[in-house]
Parts: C-alpha cells; sequence; structure tokens
C-alpha cells in the first residue's frame, strides 16, 4: 500500500509538472504568434535601416512565426536569413524613408566560414552606396577580421576605443587523432581516391601532407587576397600597406586602426547615437528612428509586383544523408525538384548549395532530378559558403554554375573510413569474436562486437580492401562523368582538376568547374534572362512545414540540441564537430576537412 501512494503521487506530480509545461510552451506559441502578427510595418519618415548582425545568417529566413521558438525561454529564436538581409538593402534604396544603413557587426556566423555570406552582403550594400544615402559602421564590442570586411564598406567605420579589432591574416589548424586512436586499440582504415582527398589523413597522419598544404594555402590566400583588396580600395591604402601592417600585427588595438586609417573615429555609443542624429537632421532630444531588418522586412514594398510568372530557388544547406531538414540533405529535395519541374508556372530553377558533401547515393538522386528538370525548364546553380564534393556533384548539372568569389568548391573525389578496434577488443578489453557464416564474404569487415560502437572487431583483409577499393574506384569514375557531362568536357580533362582537391571559386572558374562569379541574386538574374520573362516572382522551396507540425517535431527531437546550445554557448561548435567527425565514416563524397580559420 505504501508503495502504492509513492507511485500514485509520483504519478500526479508528474502529469501537473506536464500540464504546466505544456500551459507555459502555449502561452510562448500564442505570444510568438500574436508577436509575428500578419500586419506590415509602418516606418517612419528619416528613418536608419539598422543591420545588427549578432545571429548565425542562413541563406533562407523563416516565414513560420515559431521556428527557432525557445525551448528554454518560451521565446522565438528565429535566424536572420542571407535572402532577407538582401531583399531589405534593396528594397532601402529607393525607399524615401529610409536615409541610411547603421551597420552593427562584431562577427559573421554562418554555416562552413561564413565569407562568401559577408561578401554577398558587402556587394549589395556596395549598390545601396551608389545612391545619396549614408552607411555608417560601429561596434561596441570590437571587429572580428570578417566583420571589419564587410564594416570596410561603410562610408564611415567607428569603433570603441577600449574594442578589440585584430588583423592578423588568414589561417587556422587541424587537429590529428591518429596517436589518440592507438592510445585507446583503434586504428583508421582508409580507402580513397584522389591524392587531394584528404578528408581521412586526421586519423592517420600526424600533420598535413604536403598536397593538404598546398590546397589549404591556395584557397585561403586567394580568399585573403579578395579582402584586402577590398579593404584596401574602400579604405584608401594600397594592398601592399595594409599586408605589411597585417603581417607586422601592426593592427591590434583601437588606436593602431585609428592611426592607419582604417577607422574614422574611436567612440562610445551615446555618440554614435548622435552621430546618427546628425545625418538623419534629429534634434538632440529626439528619438532616433531605427528599424531592424526583422521588422524592416515586413514593411510594405510598394516595387513589389504580383505575377504569374515564378523562379524557384531550392536551398539545399547541410550534408548531405538521409533525412531531408533545414539544416541537411535528404532523398526528400530530389523530389522537390521534380515537382518544380513538372509546375508549369515555374519558369527557371535556382539551386542554392551549401554544403560540404555527404553520402554519394544522395547526391546522385538529386542529380538525377537535376538532369531531368534542364531538359525543360532554365535551371542554375548558386554556390554559398560551400559547394564541394556531394554539393558540387548536386550542382554540375545544372545549365550554369554561379560561385561568390570566397566559395570553396570543387573536391571531386572519394572516401571511405572505417575503424578497426582489433586492438581495444582483444587486448584491452579481453573480447574474442568468433565469425560465423553461409559464405565466404558473409563476415565482411568484421563484426562489432561492443554494442552501438561503429568499431569492427578486425581490420579488413586484403580480398576486402581490394573490393572496397574497386567500389571506390568506381564511384569516383561515376562522379568524373557526371562532371564532365554537365561541364561538356571529357574524363581526362575532369580528372586533372579533381582528384579531391578543393579550389577557391576563382581559381575554379579558370578549371571550368564555375561559369560565373556572383551571389545569389546573379543567379536569379541569369534564371530570368535564360527563361525569358520580364515579370517573376520568387518561390522560396522546399515549402515550410506546418508552424505546429515544427515545433512538435522540437519538443519531441530537438530539445537536447536546445539545451546543449543554451549551456554550451558558442563551445556548441566544437561539439557540433565532433558529431560531424562520426558522421564522416562510411563512403562520403565530402569535403576534405573543416579547418577553423581565424
Amino acid at each position: 500500500m505504501k508503495n502504492f501512494f509513492k507511485i500514485t503521487l509520483a504519478s500526479l506530480l508528474a502529469f501537473i509538472i506536464g500540464g504546466l509545461l505544456l500551459l507555459f510552451i502555449g502561452m510562448g506559441v500564442i505570444g510568438a504568434l500574436v508577436a509575428s502578427g500578419d500586419q506590415p510595418v509602418n516606418v517612419k519618415s528619416n528613418s536608419v535601416l539598422e543591420i545588427t548582425l549578432n545571429k548565425e545568417i542562413v541563406d533562407r529566413g523563416s516565414d513560420n512565426p515559431l521556428d527557432g521558438f525557445g525551448i528554454m525561454n518560451l521565446k522565438p529564436e528565429a535566424k536572420l536569413g542571407l535572402d532577407d538581409i538582401l531583399a531589405c538593402i534593396e528594397k532601402a534604396k529607393t525607399d524615401d524613408k529610409i536615409k541610411g544603413i547603421y551597420l552593427n557587426v562584431n562577427d559573421i556566423s554562418s554555416s562552413f566560414g561564413g565569407l562568401a555570406t559577408a561578401q554577398e552582403i558587402r556587394n549589395k550594400l556596395k549598390e545601396f552606396k551608389a545612391t545619396d544615402k549614408f552607411i555608417v559602421a560601429y561596434n561596441n564590442m570590437g571587429y572580428s577580421q570578417k566583420a571589419y570586411y564587410l564594416a570596410s564598406v561603410a562610408d564611415s567605420v567607428f569603433l570603441n576605443p577600449q574594442a578589440n579589432i585584430w588583423i592578423t591574416g588568414m589561417g587556422g589548424e587541424m587537429t590529428f587523432y591518429k596517436k589518440f586512436l592507438k592510445k585507446i586499440g583503434v586504428e583508421a582504415q582508409v580507402v580513397r581516391v584522389g591524392k587531394y582527398k584528404s578528408a581521412t589523413e586526421q586519423y592517420f597522419l600526424e600533420k598535413m601532407s604536403d598536397e593538404s598544404r598546398e590546397q589549404f594555402l591556395a584557397y585561403t590566400t586567394a580568399m585573403w587576397n579578395q579582402m584586402a583588396e577590398a579593404i584596401a580600395q574602400d579604405r584608401d591604402i594600397t594592398v601592399e600597406k595594409f599586408n605589411k601592417l597585417t603581417n607586422e600585427f601592426a593592427i591590434r588595438k583601437p588606436q593602431n586602426a585609428l592611426e592607419y586609417k582604417l577607422v574614422d573615429g574611436l567612440i562610445y555609443e551615446d555618440e554614435m547615437e548622435a552621430k546618427l542624429k546628425d545625418l538623419t537632421e534629429r534634434r538632440e532630444k529626439k528619438k532616433l528612428n531605427k528599424i531592424s531588418i526583422s521588422k524592416y522586412a515586413k514593411a510594405a514594398n510598394p516595387n513589389k509586383k504580383y505575377s504569374k510568372n515564378k523562379i524557384a530557388v531550392v536551398y539545399a544547406t547541410g550534408g548531405i544523408g538521409f533525412e531531408q531538414s533545414s539544416t541537411s540533405i535528404g532523398p526528400e529535395l530530389a523530389q522537390t525538384i521534380r515537382k518544380a519541374r513538372k509546375d508549369t508556372t515555374i519558369k527557371a530553377i535556382v539551386l542554392r548549395v551549401n554544403s560540404p558533401g555527404g553520402s554519394p547515393l544522395t547526391s546522385d538522386i538529386i542529380w538525377r532530378e537535376i538532369e531531368l528538370a534542364k531538359k525543360v525548364k532554365p535551371v542554375i546553380a548558386s554556390m554559398g559558403n560551400v559547394a564541394a564534393s556531394g554539393g558540387y556533384y548536386i550542382a554540375c548539372a545544372a545549365d550554369t554554375i554561379v560561385a561568390d568569389p570566397n566559395t570553396i568548391t570543387g573536391s571531386i573525389g572519394i572516401y571511405g573510413l572505417f575503424f578497426s578496434g582489433e586492438d581495444l577488443i582483444k587486448n584491452k578489453l579481453g573480447l574474442t569474436t568468433d565469425p560465423i557464416g553461409t559464405h565466404k564474404y558473409s563476415a565482411f569487415g568484421g563484426g562489432y562486437p561492443i554494442p552501438m560502437t561503429p568499431l569492427s572487431s578486425r581490420k579488413f583483409n586484403k580480398n576486402e580492401r581490394m573490393i572496397l577499393q574497386q567500389y571506390l574506384n568506381e564511384g569516383y569514375d561515376t562522379f568524373l562523368s557526371r562532371v564532365a557531362d554537365g561541364r561538356h568536357k571529357t574524363v581526362e580533362e575532369i580528372h586533372e582538376v579533381a582528384q579531391g582537391r578543393v579550389w577557391n571559386a576563382i581559381d575554379a572558374q579558370k578549371h571550368g568547374l564555375v561559369d560565373v562569379l556572383g551571389g545569389l541574386e546573379t543567379a536569379i538574374a541569369l534564371a530570368k534572362e535564360k527563361a525569358g520573362v520580364e515579370d517573376y516572382r520568387i518561390t522560396s522551396l522546399p515549402k515550410e512545414k506546418d508552424p505546429f507540425e515544427a515545433l512538435v517535431k522540437d519538443l519531441t527531437g530537438n530539445v537536447k540540441t536546445r539545451i546543449l546550445k543554451s549551456e554550451l554557448g558558442v563551445n556548441y561548435q566544437y561539439y557540433e564537430k565532433t558529431k560531424d567527425i562520426m558522421n564522416m565514416a562510411g563512403v562520403q563524397v565530402r569535403i576534405p576537412y573543416q579547418v577553423d580559420l581565424y
């Protein structure tokens, strides 16, 4: 009886807590819906568009008011969409109520590096500068290199007198696991095609190979040169002088930045506010009219016209695997492309790729739909920060490939990564295995004697390794033929620039892997031209899930992720990278490695 009362009380308590939790979540959902509203925002005269980049920038913003709903604080935490940022700057160009832009950014956080994202925004701001309106940049917390690169486009750049600004050049580091694996009795078994396909080097080497170092320095140098040239041009100094200052680490304090004319003044936030009031002719005691990107996106656009003609922008974001979501690419994307092909109101397709690659099977399924779609209507590929390996695979069939100059692309190769725990299992844990099977290869590669651990009980034997190598060779040949067909070149010509090598988009264009340098808007303009339409509207695909369906999925599948993000903060990226490493096992068409660029 005593246990009965304990169980009853515990059940009642759980019911009450669950009910309260649902009540709070429901209140949060209602609040999010009310806050989002559908009513357009009224823009006041003499307003300043404030672009504050303090959240992760994704390629596609969400119209779902519950997107990013915070389980911990019961508030929406939507990410900024590059599409929304570009659209708002375009709208502000001709909006008489917007007098200028206030750029407030201390770092650029975006998938796979973010330099191409920063460049797309920067190019759009340059267009804005061609009007009579102003751009002023300021940050209270200091500038990272990518943030300064973006801010340097402004007419005037200001900085807090005590904030950091370090200009050091572009570098990073790789972590190697060979010794660690040996200590725990695990050995990486690697099968690969392409001398530059160095994705697996972290597991069997102790430092970068010569080929890996060569390609890394090539594309990072090209990226840095673009940054340096843009900064030098807008700050009216020579590239040689800027590189000399960087090499000497001469820019490490705000006073250094002011001395070398990289900023126009060291001021506090209240002083920045006063400058903005002067620029908008607001009296000192009057409140400055500032409007954020998120609010301005909801403001009416008098230049927007309805058209029955549509250009579909299909977003392919994240690693390529077997599940489709806003942060991963699955076979469902092929269905989205198929529907766009069959929709007669869609006159052209723009495939926006931001992916390091992944599953060769899923990549090929998507490639096939692109191949079919371009027989019916124009298909333009637009590459974001990264469109490499599987990301390049799904883009190579497009009529035209457009890439931002800072896009990382190429990496046409394939690898297989498997882990043998023979030493760990037999010698350290004292486990023995006894293979059994009906045929010669029934126990191919060994079993997994440790539950839930992808460690085989033994190394591949000679025949097994030969079979795997042959399988990867055939996969590489298929990859080469897909690219050769799409690029109208021979397999031999593609092999010369493939072999897993990563390219900066400028070099990729020289080798025929990219057609046009530009961003998403460039790709859309090309799609319009090839479709032969004057009026059109953009439709973004895949379609967003129903808000409540997405919320339920978050509650059931992503609660752990949200809690971890909340607890770990900026350190969550290291947890995420660890998961990515585990996902690199098996046969992959994936970018060679992930390097932290500073």
